[in-house]
Formats: C-alpha cells, structure tokens, sequence
C-alpha cells in the first residue's frame, strides 16, 4: 500500500504538487525527524525512531528521502518510464537529467514501435 502512495510524487506535473504530495507522506510517514551523531558518524537525519517496527521505518524513511530528494533536485530527476506499457518509477541519474524511460531495453522497445509505426 505504501508503494502506492509513492507513485504520485514522480508523476506529479508541477514543482507545486510534488511538493504536497510529500508533505502527505511525511506527515503520514515521517512523525519526528531529528538531527543525530552516534557510533562515530557525522551529522545525519533520523527519520523514525530506532524502536520503530520495520514497516514503521521504512515509510519514514522513504518520505524523508524522497522530501530531501525533491528539494536538491527540484524534483526535475523524478520520472515515470515514457512506455506506455511500463509502470516504473525512476530517479534520472543521468548527464543532462532528461531520461524519459526507466532502461535502455524500454527506450529501444519504444523506438522499435515508433520505426514500425512508420513503416507500416
């Protein structure tokens, strides 16, 4: 159910709903996020609380990546596969950050259709 959830923030159309299609699973998701330095390590987020169930940490954890993610890219590098027969989802880590299709097999599957489509 949660994986659902997700979906919408790579095929929102606008800066604007990404935006507050994560500000729902943060508040859903992602009760207290706080500021942590423990075993050595730098600075770092902490999305849920480590006595939370996995389920519990896992949507925080993805709410809170996704909320980061979308603010240092502007949300520009979050797609869905421009297939018509593919639901993926994808992060775009690309040069130029302008991949439309999740794998190179889809963008040659669509171009295949595209040059028999013009063939036949």
């Amino acid at each position: 159910m949660w994986s659902r959830r997700l979906r919408p923030v790579f095929e929102a159309a606008s800066q604007d709903e990404r935006c507050e299609t994560v500000n729902a699973l943060l508040a859903d998701g992602a009760g207290r996020v706080y500021l942590t330095t423990h075993d050595g390590l730098r600075p770092h987020l902490h999305f849920a609380p480590d006595g939370e169930d996995v389920q519990s940490r896992v949507r925080a954890v993805t709410a809170g990546g996704l909320a980061i993610f979308a603010m240092e890219a502007e949300g520009r590098r979050l797609g869905v596969c421009a297939l018509d027969s593919c639901r993926t989802a994808f992060v775009d880590t690309s040069r130029n950050g302008r991949r439309a299709y999740c794998s190179a097999r889809c963008a040659n599957t669509d171009a295949v259709r595209r040059h028999r489509m013009k063939q036949g």
